[in-house]
């Protein structure tokens, strides 16, 4: 009686850690929002770029002017997809660019995955850099990435071990994946002790990665390109001081800092603060000489 007692003890506290980490991975799942808009005035061709697990990307690809032209990968934050970045296709296209929207695994109209971590991001976004190189329309030697939150630390990661990235461009990355989840522990009134502490061990152990092994005010200090950190003075979900912090920490590569008027989602990407974007981007990544805004283009799959 006291052996079946104990056993049926000892299933029951393991059940119990089995909700438990099951309400953990459904409390951080990313909410799905399919893009609604797609790229206007320009011409663009909707593209599935396998990447990891046999998953496939969704993306739109806007072409530049020649096959030479230098190719910006665009990778949205946690719960967002392609349509958030447009914003950012007219000007850096006639910039003379070509551009890459994705949406990572989990996102947008991309394939559904098990989880979705900043590891994962990272393992699309350099998926979508390999598939570009290997594009039979463009010779795509020359490419910069931009991203957005999740997607700017991905990027980070990403520039962290490649050399084949010309210019990253960050924009409100948090410093350390722990400081984002004790705030979002805070938020819940979750108490860091015992609770909280579990969850942040167990979610390093399903992304398989510490995260001091990922953090961008660490990757940071590997970069092998140039980077320009942009953030929003009136960031409430990721502080201005974590730019502040991923920025003291670089280690002798190109490194500017931009914070400009916004919050962590929104942006005034009027001609004055998009005007220091340009400036980096053509510095480190000189478009082709022929620029042009291509007529409204039909979808191609």
């Amino acid at each position: 009686m006291h052996v079946l007692s104990a056993t049926v003890l000892i299933a029951s506290i393991g059940l119990g850690w089995l909700g438990l980490n099951h309400a953990i991975r459904r409390s951080l799942e990313a909410p799905r929002q399919p893009s609604t808009r797609t790229p206007t005035g320009l011409s663009w061709f909707r593209v599935h770029i396998p990447t990891c697990r046999n998953k496939r990307l969704h993306g739109w690809h806007i072409p530049g002017a020649t096959p030479d032209t230098p190719c910006i990968v665009i990778l949205h934050g946690w719960g967002g997809n392609a349509e958030v970045m447009l914003p950012l296709a007219s000007p850096l296209h006639a910039a003379g660019y070509a551009l890459l929207f994705i949406e990572a695994r989990n996102h947008g109209s991309s394939d559904p995955d098990d989880f979705s971590s900043l590891p994962r991001f990272a393992e699309d976004l350099e998926h979508a850099i390999d598939w570009l190189r290997t594009r039979p329309a463009g010779n795509y030697l020359q490419i910069a990435v931009i991203g957005h939150s999740v997607g700017a630390g991905a990027a980070l990661l990403a520039g962290s071990h490649r050399q084949d990235i010309r210019a990253l461009v960050s924009i409100s990355a948090f410093a350390h994946p722990e400081r984002m989840m004790r705030r979002w522990l805070k938020s819940r009134r979750i108490p860091y002790w015992p609770l909280g502490a579990y969850i942040l061990h167990y979610v390093q152990h399903v992304i398989g990665h510490r995260f001091d092994d990922i953090a961008p005010c660490h990757v940071i200090r590997h970069q092998t390109c140039p980077v320009l950190l942009i953030h929003g003075r009136d960031d409430t979900t990721v502080p201005p001081d974590d730019a502040t912090c991923i920025f003291a920490n670089g280690n002798g590569i190109p490194l500017e800092l931009l914070l400009i008027p916004g919050s962590h989602e929104h942006f005034d990407l009027d001609e004055e603060n998009i005007a220091p974007l340009l400036a980096f981007l053509h510095t480190h990544l000189p478009p082709s000489p022929t620029s042009y805004q291509a007529a409204p283009g039909r979808p191609t799959d």
